[in-house]
């Protein structure tokens, strides 16, 4: 059951209706995480979307995204994410069992989606500055400055949504992770 009020989309006002829209027109439905947050905070949604904007002109791929997003998402036990980045890795390339890897935090096949993950993990995981050695590893594994910035974004917009979700207890509406 969730817990923050959460309108229909037939019952936003003009400034949520117009996100929502967008939303649906982007992805052809109006998930329950987007639904609450601009049901609750409409600067917010559009603050959302605006990163999401921002990430698609990343210099990291898709797939390194969605790494990213289903091993934070694991870590921090966040049901909805993770469903929802299951599906979403594996429309950015990623098997079922690939999948379940991230989630583990570690993908032995391939070398710099292994580093990538164990990074965002231990940058959500690590309390105070980073060791050089874990920026040192990344870099080895062949990221540069500009991915180390953009590493961060990434991290911080799916805990963003992970904490949403673990306050709203938010209504599965993508199928269960496998």
């Amino acid at each position: 059951m969730t817990r923050l009020h959460t309108l229909a989309h037939d019952q936003a006002g003009p400034e949520t209706a117009e996100l929502f829209d967008t939303i649906k027109r982007s992805i052809g439905k109006l998930p329950n995480l987007y639904a609450t947050i601009g049901s609750n905070a409409p600067a917010v949604l559009a603050h959302v979307l605006g990163t999401g904007a921002t990430l698609a002109k990343s210099s990291l791929s898709r797939r390194e995204q969605e790494a990213i997003n289903l091993a934070v998402s694991e870590a921090t036990g966040c049901d909805y994410c993770v469903a929802a980045h299951t599906m979403t890795g594996k429309l950015a390339g990623y098997t079922v069992e690939q999948t379940r890897a991230l989630r583990a935090g570690a993908f032995a096949e391939d070398a710099r989606i292994d580093a990538l993950v164990k990074f965002a993990l231990h940058l959500v995981q690590q309390r105070g500055t980073l060791d050089a050695a874990a920026v040192d590893a990344l870099k080895a594994a062949g990221f540069d400055d500009r991915q180390l910035v953009e590493i961060p974004l990434v991290v911080s917009a799916i805990l963003f949504t992970n904490m949403v979700n673990r306050i709203n207890d938010t209504t599965l509406d993508f199928p269960k992770a496998a």
